[in-house]
């Protein structure tokens, strides 16, 4: 990176290399999960440990998905919702509808 670039420039190239909006987008939407699952326990009042071992998960891996450091299959989405006690939403909208 020269002395000229900042992050905008970098940003700019690197999202135009093949793969990075879909790379992008992949951890968007696992950090997005990640917040709503926190979002979820906090108002339970439950600590990780707690809805790991209510999901039949480990702390750490519970840590991580918050985190937005993986990809969850859709039966730990429903694991998690069901030790959440909601149900899970699984969909397609049209990129115009999307928020």
């Amino acid at each position: 990176m020269s002395e000229g670039d900042g992050w905008a420039a970098m940003r700019e190239r690197r999202m135009a290399e093949p793969g990075a909006a879909e790379a992008y987008d992949a951890a968007r939407l696992a950090f997005e999960l990640g917040r709503s699952v926190r979002e979820l326990r906090e108002r339970q009042g439950w600590s990780q440990t707690q809805l790991a071992k209510a999901s039949g998960m480990t702390q750490s891996a519970v840590a991580r998905f918050e985190a937005g450091g993986t990809v969850p299959t859709l039966a730990v989405l429903e694991r998690l919702a069901a030790a959440l006690d909601v149900s899970l939403k699984v969909g397609f909208e049209s990129r115009g509808e999307a928020a």
